[in-house]
């Protein structure tokens, strides 16, 4: 009994060194902690500095306002110009508007006068080719005494032409009214096709020559409306373009470009600040890593890409990770951009970088910059245990 009492006693004594020489001897950080880049906030225009009354740390989302520059004395002169050239190019375009509704209300007017004298030359026309037939008629209808030759000129009037004392013979004047028939016949034709025909006229009423006259003078207008037009557009597009370089150098408001904490102000509240310069740093917290050292034994072991896992001081959830940076000793250039630098000690280590997506997810943790905890890169005896407790 005594014997077993003694086996047992040593078994539990070789698990015990056992477990806590693999421990000791697993790969893992000295320290570690939490990390983020951080971003340098800067004017993009001059002007005096507005800054909201936010405490250091305080959570900032991407697009929120951080702060706000006014610059009263920014050049406008050219966006004045091209206001005024603009206003100079809508009176031009209104007098030809007016221009054209006028000339276009006279050309109507005209034509309905075409209309009118061509409706009244018509009918002008078939009532004298009328009457001209009925004459001829009674011309040809019957025989007219030698004596009424006199008589019969003095209804059908002079013959055109006819010489002075020159007899009237009824030859010539039933000639005379066949030809003022065949005349006015053609004369009607013409007509009804649009072409007037008389002594002393052109072949359309003055009132339709002014009438196609206009038409050229409407499509003139209407050209160099239309260029009125296009010209507007151009100018109101650089004129659109310049207000927004005005706006822009005069003043604008200042967006977070990330999800993150408010870290350092590098400006006062009310100065006056150039193109360019820091107003304020934030921690990235979409970009959290963690950051620690470990030997020279264990470095030399790691690869980029291999598995990790981290947990936080003081709590006993963990985290997997990977190895996404091997910085080695005296890696202290790295930090200048990061929200925390490394201790001496650490420097004096070599240093390693984990990306561990699960604790930046995290809305309460992800963003613990600071936060110290410990890294291990080897499975270690008591992990099936700490997964019992999780």
């Amino acid at each position: 009994m005594k014997l077993l009492r003694l086996i047992i006693s040593i078994f539990l004594i070789a698990v015990a060194l056992w477990v806590i020489i693999a421990e000791q001897m697993a790969g893992a950080s000295a320290n570690a902690f939490v990390n983020a880049p951080v971003v340098t906030v800067r004017a993009d225009t001059a002007g005096d500095l507005t800054l909201p009354n936010l405490p250091f740390g305080a959570r900032v989302q991407k697009g929120e306002t951080l702060a706000s520059i006014d610059d009263p004395l920014v050049d406008n002169i050219r966006l004045n110009d091209l206001r005024m050239e603009q206003s100079f190019i809508e009176a031009e375009i209104a007098r030809l508007e007016a221009d054209l509704k006028s000339t276009e209300a006279l050309r109507t007017s005209l034509l309905d006068r075409v209309e009118t004298f061509r409706v009244a030359r018509l009918k002008e026309l078939s009532t004298r080719l009328e009457h001209a037939r009925i004459r001829l008629a009674i011309l040809e209808g019957g025989e007219l005494p030698e004596n009424t030759d006199q008589e019969i000129l003095s209804l059908v009037g002079e013959l055109p032409g006819r010489i002075p004392m020159e007899p009237g013979l009824v030859p010539l004047i039933l000639d005379h009214a066949r030809e003022r028939v065949e005349v006015l016949q053609i004369a009607l034709d013409t007509a009804r096709a649009g072409v007037f025909l008389g002594d002393g006229y052109n072949d359309s009423p003055n009132a339709q020559q002014r009438a196609t006259e206009l038409k050229t003078v409407i499509s003139q207008l209407q050209n160099g409306l239309a260029e009125a037009q296009r010209r507007l557009r151009a100018i109101t597009t650089r004129s659109q373009r310049e207000n927004l370089l005005v706006n822009a150098a005069g003043g604008r408001e200042i967006t977070s470009p990330v999800n993150g904490l408010y870290w350092e102000v590098l400006q006062s509240d009310g100065i006056n600040v150039q193109r360019g310069d820091p107003i304020l740093r934030l921690v990235n917290c979409d970009a959290t890593f963690v950051s620690l050292s470990v030997t020279e034994r264990v470095f030399n072991s790691l690869q980029i890409g291999e598995a990790a896992s981290f947990r936080l001081t003081g709590r006993e959830e963990v985290f997997e990770g990977t190895v996404a940076r091997l910085a080695g000793a005296g890696a202290a250039s790295i930090y200048q951009s990061l929200a925390v630098a490394p201790s001496q000690k650490h420097l004096e280590r070599y240093d390693v970088a984990l990306l561990v997506p699960e604790l930046t997810a995290d809305s309460e943790r992800g963003c613990a910059i600071g936060r110290t905890g410990r890294a291990f890169f080897d499975e270690r005896p008591l992990n099936w245990f700490r997964a019992m407790l999780d």
